[in-house]
């Protein structure tokens, strides 16, 4: 009797009970960051709270559009990987900038909807540049972007970024509860449970919250029952040039923290990115950012937190994103559920983050130990690269004199250090070694000697 292959665990379809928790649970990891970007644009544009809540349900909808097209595909569409999507934040200062001086929201949204076919036109580039991302640099970025989303759960621990009680001990108590409920349920109980270990967490946390005041659930008796996202429903787009380079630059450092995320999801499900995967990924990305255009929300790219959900709870299925996806739809569709979520207080997510997000940069280091750091600069490559992607993570404010295309790709610590870690592995590792250069670098890479020779 002819044997069934095994199926890869990436396309492992879990029980429908499991598919439901553990999608939700992808769900409230990246609830926070998928709403912020349209309730920081909506703010700056100072719209009214009817159209304000429409930009968020617009987003929740194609969030899970988009995570849909990434983790299912079709075609030439989608990773097939267990990538969730969301709202990039890299494109907020450029969107407030564009709407602020003039152009509102037609013109966001024309420059979006450009940007979009660009990373479509340039994804199958993109995919043979796969070469120059070996685990030197693959796990340096992957590193950089735990690291660099770790003052996020710190702000949320804290009480959220703005809130009047921010830093206060009750906060960050309750942080600390949730986390130590997150490695409690993990370390002892069984199986299945571990699995679901930051939901256990928040639903605890969320728990103990509401007792002690810190939810608000007024928001959820004013949502409606029912909305429909229209195309267009702000105006039909306008296409301005300096709008649309703006966008563009920020569609080249989306590629570039995408390309990262996916090579990490690769690395933790044990399916290996390879150049077409990449492109089909990007691809989705594109597609989903001219949906963003068309249904009045913003440019969309792989979320790195989840990427570390899927390393934390060691579910490699692809249909649980899809299932998380499908969760986002209906928030979309039904804000009443929608602002039941939002009402989840920040501390509870920021002890839920600081697991997930240290997992992140636990998972680089892990790809870095399969590095040779004796006999070469590898240790340079690594030690700079980490340095100037946590730059602007450290002091937010570095760059805030160079021109805006120049803050948009530096600011975000992500792309600086992937760029860096590109260039300087080049450099080293892609260039014909000069004589004795290898007895200079004994050491792992960083200069030891004095005068000269470490100058040089």
């Amino acid at each position: 009797m002819a044997s069934t292959a095994p199926v890869h665990p990436v396309d492992e379809v879990p029980p429908v009970r499991q598919l439901t928790a553990f999608g939700l649970q992808h769900v409230l990891a990246m609830y926070a960051g998928a709403v912020a970007v349209p309730l920081i644009v909506g703010d700056a544009l100072k719209l009214s709270p009817a159209d304000l809540a429409y930009l968020i349900t617009a987003d929740l909808l194609v969030c899970g559009i988009a995570t849909l097209i990434q983790c299912v595909g079709f075609w030439r569409f989608g990773v097939r990987l267990p990538i969730m999507q969301g709202c990039t934040f890299a494109a907020v200062s450029p969107m407030v900038l564009i709407g602020t001086t003039g152009g509102g929201l037609p013109a966001i949204y024309g420059s979006v909807i450009a940007a979009g076919l660009a990373i479509m036109l340039f994804a199958p580039v993109f995919g043979r540049l796969l070469r120059f991302f070996p685990p030197l640099v693959t796990g340096t970025v992957i590193l950089i972007i735990g690291l660099s989303l770790l003052p996020v759960a710190g702000n949320w621990a804290a009480g959220g970024v703005g809130a009047k009680d921010f830093g206060e001990p009750k906060n960050l108590a309750l942080a600390a509860f949730v986390l130590a409920v997150v490695i409690g349920v993990q370390r002892f109980a069984p199986p299945f449970l571990s699995r679901v270990a930051v939901l256990s967490g928040i639903a605890v946390g969320l728990a103990a919250a509401v007792p002690l005041g810190f939810t608000d659930f007024g928001g959820v008796g004013d949502a409606d029952w029912v909305g429909i996202s229209t195309p267009f429903h702000f105006g039909t787009p306008t296409f301005e040039a300096s709008a649309i380079v703006s966008m563009l630059v920020v569609a080249l450092v989306t590629m570039t923290e995408t390309t990262g995320d996916l090579i990490a999801v690769g690395e933790l499900t044990g399916r290996k990115v390879e150049p077409r995967s990449l492109a089909d990924g990007l691809r989705a990305d594109g597609l989903s950012t001219i949906l963003g255009g068309v249904f009045n929300t913003f440019p969309y790219t792989a979320y790195a937190q989840n990427v570390g959900l899927v390393g934390m709870t060691r579910v490699r299925s692809r249909w649980v994103v899809a299932a998380a996806g499908g969760i986002l739809v209906l928030l979309g569709l039904l804000p009443k559920l929608g602002a039941v979520v939002a009402a989840i207080p920040a501390p509870v997510l920021g002890g839920a983050g600081l697991v997930m997000f240290g997992t992140v940069a636990a998972s680089g280091l892990r790809t870095l130990a399969r590095v040779d750091f004796t006999g070469n600069h590898n240790l340079t490559v690594v030690a700079v690269s980490v340095g100037v992607g946590m730059l602007p993570v450290g002091v937010p404010t570095v760059y805030a004199k160079f021109p805006d295309w120049f803050q948009t790709v530096m600011n975000s610590g992500i792309s600086a250090g992937a760029l860096t870690a590109i260039v300087l592995n080049l450099l080293f590792n892609h260039r014909p070694a000069k004589a004795g250069s290898a007895a200079r670098a004994e050491s792992g890479g960083l200069p030891v000697g004095g005068g000269e020779e470490a100058v040089q």
